[in-house]
C-alpha cells in the first residue's frame, strides 16, 4: 500500500499535517534541482539499454488550449504537483515532458509517438479523448509503453489495449451508479436518456445506465426513449419537445460540459423541471458558467469533492494534497486536478513498487495495482485496467458543485 495510513511518506520519509507545506517547498526546492518539470532529457542515454533509465521520465499529453482549456489546465496541475512533491523514487529524478495537441485519434498518436521516440519516456498519462480508440493511438501497445488515461476514451480500450490503463470510472461502473441513484434517491420509475450522437464515451454511459435501470425497475419499458444530438449542437428543441410528451421522472444526459448545460438551458426554457442527471465530464467550470441558474439542481457523478469525506486510510492524506494545492494555486483543487496527481502517484507508486524504471516492469506493477491510497479514492486495478474506487455524487447548489453522498463500487 503506498501513502496508507500505516504508510504515510514520501517514499519513505514521514509526513505529517503539520509538515505538508514544508514537504511543498522543499518539493518546489527539488523541482528546480533535479529537473521535475517540461522538456526532454537527452543525457545519459548511451549505454542506458544496459544499464537502465537514469530517471523517471513521464510524458504527459492534454489537449490544446481550444480544448477545453480548464480540463487540461487543471489536469496540468494536478500531475505538476505530485512530480513536486514526489520529485524523486527508487533513487532517481522524476521528470515532466509536456505535448499538447488534437484529442482525435492521429493527434494523440502523433503526440504520444514524439513523447515516446524523441524523449525516450517511460510511461504516458494524460487525456487522450473520446474519440481515439486506444488512449495514443496504439501507441502504448506498439512500442510497451504503459499509458494511464484520466479523460474518457472508448470504452473497449483498456480490454483490448494491455498497456493502457484507466483511471477515471469505466462506463458500466458510472451507468450503474446514476441508474441506481435515479432509482432509489429520486424514486424515478421512468427515465428518458438523451446524449451526444458522436460520444463513444456518453454512449457506452447511456447504455449501461439503461441495463441497471431496466433491472431495478423491473419494467423493460422504464427507459422512454435514448435519443442523441450532434456534438456543437446549439439547440435542442426537438428532443426536448419529445421528452415532454413523455413525462419522465429524470432525465439522463451524458455529455461534454458546455453541450450539456445548453441542453438543460433549454430544456428549463421549455418549462421542463425534471431532474437531469450526468457523469463527471460536467465538473467544469463552464458548465455552471454557460448553463447559470438553469443547470441548478443537476446532479452527477464524479470521483472526486474537496467536501467529501475520505475514508479512515487516506484523510490526512486527501487534506495533504488540498493543503498544498491551495498552497500552489491559490484555489480549491477539483476533480480534474485531483486526478492528475493521482495518475502521476500511479506510475510513481508503480516504478516503487517493481523497483525499476523500465517501462515493462512499470506496465507489470500497475497492472497489480491494489489499495493504492489516491485522493479521488482507494484505488485498485481490475483485470480489464480499470480503476476500482468510489464514485461521488454532486449537485449544482447556490451557483456550486456541492457534496451529496459517495457510492462504494459493487
Amino acid at each position: 500500500m503506498f501513502l496508507g495510513a500505516e504508510t504515510r511518506h514520501i517514499f519513505g520519509g514521514m509526513v505529517t499535517k503539520k509538515t505538508t507545506l514544508l514537504v511543498l517547498v522543499l518539493g518546489l526546492l527539488a523541482f528546480s534541482l533535479l529537473g521535475c518539470g517540461t522538456g526532454t532529457s537527452q543525457e545519459n542515454t548511451q549505454g542506458e539499454e544496459e544499464q537502465g533509465p537514469t530517471e523517471v521520465l513521464i510524458g504527459v499529453y492534454l489537449p490544446e488550449a481550444r480544448e477545453p482549456a480548464s480540463k487540461g489546465d487543471l489536469i496540468w496541475e494536478g500531475i505538476r504537483l505530485a512530480c513536486e512533491m514526489y520529485p524523486e523514487v527508487i533513487g532517481l529524478p522524476v521528470r515532466l515532458h509536456l505535448v499538447g495537441g488534437e484529442t482525435d485519434e492521429a493527434g494523440t498518436s502523433g503526440a504520444a509517438g514524439s513523447l515516446i521516440d524523441q524523449s525516450k519516456v517511460v510511461a504516458l498519462i494524460g487525456s487522450f479523448g473520446p474519440s481515439a480508440p486506444i488512449p495514443g493511438g496504439d501507441a502504448g501497445k506498439d512500442t510497451e509503453i504503459p499509458v494511464v488515461d484520466l479523460l474518457p476514451v472508448s470504452f473497449p480500450a483498456t480490454q483490448d489495449d494491455p498497456y493502457c490503463f484507466r483511471l477515471y470510472f469505466s462506463g458500466p461502473f458510472q451507468g450503474r451508479v446514476m441508474a441506481r441513484y435515479a432509482y432509489e434517491n429520486l424514486n424515478a420509475k421512468n427515465a428518458v436518456i438523451i446524449r451526444s450522437a458522436g460520444d463513444d464515451y456518453a454512449a457506452a454511459l447511456a447504455g449501461y445506465f439503461k441495463e441497471a435501470f431496466l433491472e431495478l425497475s423491473g419494467d423493460d419499458r422504464s427507459v422512454l426513449a435514448e435519443l442523441t444530438y450532434d456534438s456543437g449542437d446549439q439547440d435542442f428543441t426537438i428532443q426536448l419537445l419529445q421528452t415532454a410528451s413523455l413525462a419522465p421522472d429524470v432525465v439522463f444526459a451524458p455529455g461534454s460540459s458546455g453541450d450539456s448545460a445548453l441542453l438543460i438551458r433549454r430544456a428549463r426554457q421549455l418549462n421542463i423541471t425534471v431532474p437531469f442527471l450526468g457523469g463527471f465530464t460536467w465538473e467544469a467550470p463552464e458548465f455552471i458558467e454557460i448553463g447559470g441558474k438553469d443547470v441548478e439542481g443537476a446532479v452527477l457523478s464524479t470521483h472526486y469533492s474537496v467536501h467529501a469525506p475520505g475514508t479512515e486510510a487516506n484523510e490526512e492524506f486527501r487534506e495533504q494534497f488540498v493543503e498544498a494545492y491551495k498552497a500552489k494555486y491559490g484555489k480549491d483543487p477539483n476533480v480534474f486536478a485531483a486526478l492528475g496527481y493521482d495518475g502521476c502517484l500511479m506510475v510513481l507508486d508503480a516504478v516503487r513498487r517493481a523497483n525499476s524504471a523500465r517501462p515493462e516492469d512499470i506496465r507489470s506493477a500497475l497492472a497489480g495495482t491494489k489499495d493504492l491510497n489516491g485522493v479521488t479514492g482507494t484505488i485498485t486495478v481490475d483485470e480489464d485496467r480499470n480503476a476500482i474506487k468510489s464514485a461521488v455524487i454532486l449537485q449544482v447548489k447556490g451557483g456550486e458543485f456541492q457534496y451529496l453522498t459517495t457510492v462504494e463500487p459493487f
